[in-house]
C-alpha cells in the first residue's frame, strides 16, 4: 500500500516519490519490544550508531507479507521521556528526530499488560506529546496465570488510541496491529501537528501521571469468569490483582536470589557460560584457523612470483582475515548464551546479586558478565558491555576488560611457564596459571577502584532495574539476533583489524625481501629449514627489527633483547603470535614429536645479542609473564574498543597506560627477584 503525495509549483501539480513512513517501536526494558520488532520485520534488520554516540539501535523494513512499505526502528528501552542515561537520551532523540532527518510518523508502544500501571506512565507521556500511537499489549499469558485479563475496548477508550493484544510466541494479533497502524497513518498523513518533547518533570506532573496509570489499571483489569479452566496454565488459583508478582518467579527466586544459595547458583551459571565460550568455541576456532592455514599454504605452494605479493596475500591478507574470523565463534556463543539468560529473565537477577561488591569500585552488577567474558576474549566481552546503561560505568568496564587474562594469552603463559616449571612437576604450572588468572581479576578491580577514587560519578550510578518474570526464551529470535550482532562485528571491526595486520606484515617483510643464504650453510639445511632460515633472516633485517634494536636499550634492563621486542610487536596482531615470532627469530625447526622440547631448549640456550648472558632467565621470564598480564598487546581489542567508545581516546589511553604500567611492573618484578638472589 502506497499513499501518493503531490507538490504544487506555479500552478502545476507533480507527483513525488511515495513517502516511506517511519514507525518507531518504543517501550520499557523487558516489555517484549524486541520480540515485537522481530515479528514486524521478520528479524531482517541492521544495527547503526545514533549520530554522535556509540549507542546502537536497530532498523529494518516491515515484512512484505503485511503489504505496507514502512521503516521500523527499535530504540533502546526507556522508562519515561525524561532521559536519565545515554541509551534513554538516544531513544528520546530518535523519537523526536533530534540530530536526524528521519521524523517519527507513528509510534508502536510495547506495553507489558502484566505490569500495566508502571507501563502506562510512559504511554501517557507519548500520547500527551502528540504522537500517533498504537498500543501493543504484550505478555498476556503472564496475566492469565493470575486469572486476569485486560479489557482492550475500555483501555482504548480511556487512552484514545488503538490497543491490540499480541502473543509474542505465536504472533497472534500482529496482523491486526499492522492494520490499525496503517489506518492511523492514513488518517493522520496530512496533519500539521508536530510532536514536542515534554517539559521538565515536576513532583506534581509525575504524581498526576502515576495516578492516571493506577486508576486506568483498576478500570481495565478484570477477573476471568470462573467457568474458564486455567489448570494447564497454572495449577494454583490466585484471586489477587495485577500487582501481585508472578508466583512461579517467586518460587524460583527463593533459591536464585537467596543471600547464600543465590551466589552459589550465580557462580555455577557464570562458570557454565565462561567454559562454554572457551570450550565450545575452541574446536570451531581451530577449524577456522586450520582452514586459513591450508589456504595460506596453498597460495604459497602454487604461486611463486612476485614473491612479495604472494607473501602479502598468504600471510598478510589471508592471515588478517583469519584473525578476524577466528574470534567469530566466541562472539556468537557469547551473544547466544547472553540472549538466553536475558530472555529467560535471569540476567537481571545475576546483575542484582553481584551489584553490591562491584559498587565498592564504582561499577554495578551489569559489569560482571563482560568482565567474566574477558577471560575468554576481550572482543566479545567489550561488546557485551553494551548492556550497561550508564555511560561512565560502561566506559570504565571497557577500560579494565583488557586486564582480564584472555584465552589468547594462554599459549604465551604455557610457553613461558614451561621454561620455569620442572618437566616432572607439571602441577606447579597449573597452580601458577591459576594464580595468574586470579591476579588478573584483582588487577582489574584495583584499576577500577583507583579510577573511581580520582574520578567519581557526578550523580547516583547505582543499579536500578525491574525483575521480569521468568519465561521460556524464544530461540529463533535469539539465533537471529546472534547472527546479526556477529555480522555487525565483522563489518565494523573487521576491516580495521585486517588493515592493521597488513601494516605489521609490511614492517616485518621489508626491506630485505630476498635474504642471501651462505652456500655452505644451505647444503646442510632441508627445504623446510631453509624456508625458516630465510623468514628468520628477513625478520631480523626488517623495519620491525630496526625498531626493535632502537628500543633494545629499554628492554635490556629487563633482560630482553631485540628479538623479544619484535615478538612483542608481532603479538599486536594476536597475542599468541608471540610464540610463532619467537620460533622464527630463534630459528627453531620442527623436530618430530619433540617440537615442544625443541622450543624450550632453544629458549633456554638463547643468549642476549652481543653477549653471553642467558636471554630467558627465571627473572626475565617472570617479568615477561607480568608484562603480558597487563600490557594491551592486541590490535583486535584496540579496534573493538574504538568502535564501542566512538573515538580513539580511550583505546590510546589504554595502550599508553597499560604499556607503561606493564613495563614498570616487569621492572619491579626483576628488581625484587634479583634482591632475593633470583636472576
Amino acid at each position: 500500500m502506497h499513499l501518493g503525495l503531490t507538490d504544487s509549483e506555479d500552478g502545476l501539480t507533480k507527483t513525488s516519490a511515495p513517502h516511506i513512513p517511519t514507525i518507531t517501536i518504543l517501550g520499557q526494558p523487558n516489555s517484549g519490544k524486541t520480540t515485537l520488532f522481530n515479528l514486524l520485520t521478520g528479524a531482517n534488520y541492521t544495527t547503526s550508531n545514533y549520530a554522535g554516540t556509540t549507542v546502537e539501535f536497530s532498523s529494518g523494513r516491515l515484512h512484505p507479507k503485511f503489504e505496507f512499505n514502512a521503516t521500523i526502528i527499535d530504540v533502546p528501552g526507556i522508562t519515561s521521556l525524561y532521559p536519565k542515561s545515554p541509551d534513554e537520551q538516544v531513544s528520546v532523540d530518535t523519537l523526536f528526530a533530534i540530530n536526524t532527518t528521519t521524523p517519527t510518523d507513528l509510534v508502536i508502544l510495547s506495553v507489558d499488560c502484566s505490569q500495566l500501571s508502571r507501563q502506562l506512565y510512559l504511554a501517557k507521556q507519548v500520547l500527551d506529546s502528540g504522537f500517533r500511537t498504537v498500543i501493543a499489549l504484550t505478555m498476556p499469558d503472564l496475566l492469565l496465570k493470575k486469572r486476569l485479563e485486560v479489557d482492550e475496548s475500555q483501555l482504548q477508550s480511556m487512552l484514545g488510541c488503538p490497543v491490540i493484544k499480541i502473543n509474542g510466541r505465536t504472533g497472534e494479533g500482529i496482523q491486526n496491529l499492522v492494520e490499525q497502524a496503517v489506518l492511523l497513518y492514513g488518517t493522520s498523513l496530512f496533519s500539521k501537528t508536530i510532536p514536542v518533547p515534554p517539559p521538565e518533570p515536576t513532583e506534581e506532573t509525575v504524581t498526576v501521571l502515576y495516578q492516571f496509570a493506577e486508576q486506568t489499571e483498576e478500570k481495565v483489569i478484570r477477573n476471568l469468569p470462573k467457568t474458564i479452566d486455567l489448570q494447564e496454565i497454572n495449577r494454583s488459583v490466585f484471586n489477587s490483582r495485577i500487582s501481585t508478582p508472578d508466583p512461579f518467579s517467586i518460587k524460583i527466586d527463593k533459591f536464585l536470589l537467596h543471600p547464600w544459595w543465590g551466589i552459589v547458583f550465580f557462580g555455577m551459571i557464570m562458570s557454565i557460560l565462561f567454559t562454554s565460550i572457551f570450550w565450545l568455541a575452541q574446536p570451531l576456532m581451530d577449524m577456522i584457523g586450520g582452514a586459513f592455514d591450508i589456504l595460506s599454504a596453498t597460495v604459497t605452494q602454487n604461486f611463486t612470483s612476485p614473491a612479495w605479493l604472494v607473501d602479502l596475500i598468504a600471510q598478510g591478507f589471508i592471515g588478517g582475515v583469519g584473525t578476524v574470523l577466528t574470534f567469530v565463534p566466541q562472539i556468537m556463543i557469547l551473544f547466544l548464551l547472553l540472549g538466553v539468560l536475558e530472555d529467560s529473565g535471569y540476567l537481571a537477577r545475576g546483575a542484582m546479586i553481584i551489584d553490591k561488591p562491584l559498587s565498592k569500585i564504582g561499577l554495578n552488577g551489569r559489569s560482571f558478565v563482560p568482565m567474566l567474558s574477558g577471560f575468554a576474549c576481550a572482543i566479545p566481552a567489550i561488546m557485551a558491555a553494551r548492556t550497561i546503561p550508564n555511560r561512565r560505568e560502561r566506559l570504565l568496564t571497557i577500560f579494565i576488560i583488557p586486564l582480564m587474562s584472555c584465552s589468547a594469552r594462554l599459549p604465551v603463559y604455557a610457553l613461558l611457564l614451561a621454561l620455569l616449571v620442572p618437566r616432572d612437576q607439571p602441577w606447579i604450572g597449573g597452580v601458577a596459571l591459576g594464580i595468574i588468572y586470579l591476579t588478573s581479576l584483582f588487577l582489574g578491580t584495583a584499576a577500577a577502584g583507583i579510577i573511581n577514587r580520582f574520578r567519581r560519578a557526578s550523580g547516583p550510578t547505582g543499579l536500578m532495574l525491574e525483575l521480569p518474570a521468568y519465561r521460556r526464551p524464544i530461540l529463533r529470535f535469539i539465533l537471529r539476533n546472534t547472527y546479526y550482532r556477529s555480522v555487525s562485528y565483522l563489518t565494523k571491526a573487521g576491516p580495521t583489524i585486517v588493515v592493521c595486520c597488513l601494516i605489521i606484515w609490511a614492517l616485518t617483510y621489508f626491506p630485505n625481501v630476498t635474504p642471501n643464504v651462505p652456500a655452505a650453510q644451505a647444503v646442510n639445511l632441508s627445504a623446510q629449514e631453509l624456508d625458516q632460515w630465510v623468514v628468520a633472516e628477513r625478520t631480523s633485517t626488517s623495519f620491525a627489527a630496526d625498531f626493535g634494536r632502537m628500543i633494545e636499550p629499554v628492554l635490556r634492563p629487563l633482560g630482553w633483547d631485540w628479538r623479544v621486542g619484535v615478538a612483542l610487536m608481532s603479538a599486536f596482531a594476536a597475542r599468541e603470535v608471540f610464540v610463532s615470532a619467537m620460533i622464527l627469530s630463534l630459528r627453531i625447526s620442527d623436530d618430530g614429536d619433540n617440537f615442544q622440547h625443541a622450543i624450550t631448549n632453544a629458549m633456554r640456550n638463547a643468549k642476549v645479542s652481543d653477549s653471553n648472558q642467558t636471554l630467558f632467565t627465571p627473572a626475565s621470564t617472570i617479568a615477561l609473564i607480568v608484562f603480558f598480564m597487563i600490557a594491551m598487546q592486541c590490535i583486535s581489542t584496540l579496534a573493538i574498543a574504538r568502535k564501542e567508545t566512538g573515538s580513539w581516546r580511550i583505546p590510546i589511553l589504554q595502550q599508553t597506560v597499560y604499556s607503561l604500567v606493564a613495563y614498570g611492573a616487569a621492572m619491579a618484578s626483576v628488581a625484587v627477584l634479583n634482591a632475593f638472589g633470583v636472576y
